[in-house]
């Protein structure tokens, strides 16, 4: 049992999204509460207080006078996020917002300019937080592929991409040039977030790569395919390419001496596969015998990615109370955004698109 306060927060925003917070404080009520939700509809509301039992507010300033709340999340569509995350501010909130902070590159500098300062703002980017890549930024951080010089990650979409490359590379603010392409192919697409389609027929898909160039021998690779996060018939892939050595998805190879190069597994432990009766989620990642990385919330059952959000919302509580570090600054955010932005402008106009120092920088 934790001896941690659950990270007590508020939701502005009704959408699925915010189910899926409600949904995590359900299954760990001693890690996450959720104080109230936001929302204008009184149809939405009673709806959300039947299925959830949490109150409801139609503005956030009533949620901040009712609630003790650590923090509040954010968890409207992209154009309201800025708006949102001001005024939650103005009122001496810590918020935690949604991917991205601000639809633009201009929202995000208006957004930097208005809130920067305040240091009370988190964003919700829980990419490096799931359980796997959490476990290859522990080897990376053990020196054991030496300079990490190149990422190259076919997983999930822009920002959440960008985050995974700038920071298993360890880069920072500085520019990046990037070239980029999208190639359009038929491709089967039979499961989507609304779920099966129930057709086996090929549709007309976009892979957008590009390249992304740090300096100082610092390089990225992103390849993306259009419902790449759903589709079955597109794995997700990660190799991290390191001075001595590199990892290819759960396989680390490096050199043991002069003559020897070896190669170690990334091993998960998850309970509930044939006979084992502990339960049904993954207890720890394990590496030449050396935990890696380990359950925060047993017996929860979280999917990876319910662990990498819980987590998120674990460490923004206690960030809010004092308790601990900055879990995913606001700048951090504005600079994946800033990278993927450029992406989708290099894919569009076929041209090179090189980004430069912005004022979150400092």
């Amino acid at each position: 049992m934790t001896t941690t306060p659950a990270a007590r927060f508020g939701v502005v925003g009704s959408g699925w999204r915010t189910q899926f917070f409600l949904r995590l404080a359900r299954m760990a009520p001693e890690h996450l509460a959720v104080t109230g939700v936001v929302t204008r509809s009184a149809e939405r509301a009673a709806e959300i207080e039947a299925a959830w039992d949490v109150p409801t507010f139609r503005a956030l300033p009533d949620l901040a006078a009712a609630t003790k709340s650590d923090f509040v999340v954010a968890s409207v569509p992209w154009s309201v996020t800025p708006q949102i995350t001001t005024d939650a501010v103005a009122l001496g909130l810590h918020v935690l917002a949604e991917t991205p902070p601000a639809p633009d590159a201009a929202g995000l500098r208006q957004l930097w300019q208005a809130v920067g300062a305040s240091r009370r703002v988190q964003v919700a980017e829980q990419y490096l937080l799931m359980p796997g890549h959490a476990a290859r930024l522990a080897v990376l951080r053990q020196g054991i592929l030496g300079d990490v010089t190149s990422v190259q990650v076919s997983s999930t979409h822009l920002y959440h991409a960008t985050s995974m490359i700038r920071h298993m590379l360890g880069v920072g603010f500085e520019p990046a040039t990037i070239i980029a392409r999208t190639f359009r192919a038929p491709l089967v697409n039979p499961l989507s977030p609304d779920g099966w389609t129930q057709s086996d027929e090929p549709e007309e898909l976009g892979t957008t790569i590009a390249m992304l160039d740090f300096g100082g021998s610092r390089s990225g690779l992103y390849d993306f395919t259009d419902n790449q996060w759903w589709n079955p018939l597109r794995a997700r892939r990660i190799v991290i390419r390191g001075s001595r050595g590199e990892i290819v998805d759960d396989t680390v190879v490096r050199l043991a001496d002069g003559t020897t190069p070896v190669a170690s597994a990334l091993t998960r432990r998850q309970l509930g596969i044939d006979l084992n009766l502990e339960g049904t989620e993954l207890a720890h990642i394990s590496f030449d015998g050396r935990v890696l990385y380990r359950n925060p919330f047993p017996g929860a059952r979280f999917s990876d990615d319910d662990l990498a959000v819980a987590a998120i919302l674990r460490d923004t509580g206690r960030w809010a109370r004092g308790d601990g570090p900055e879990p995913y600054p606001l700048a951090e955010a504005c600079q994946d955004h800033l990278l993927g932005l450029a992406i989708e402008e290099a894919a569009r106009t076929g041209r090179p698109v090189t980004t430069q120092r912005e004022n979150w920088a400092s």
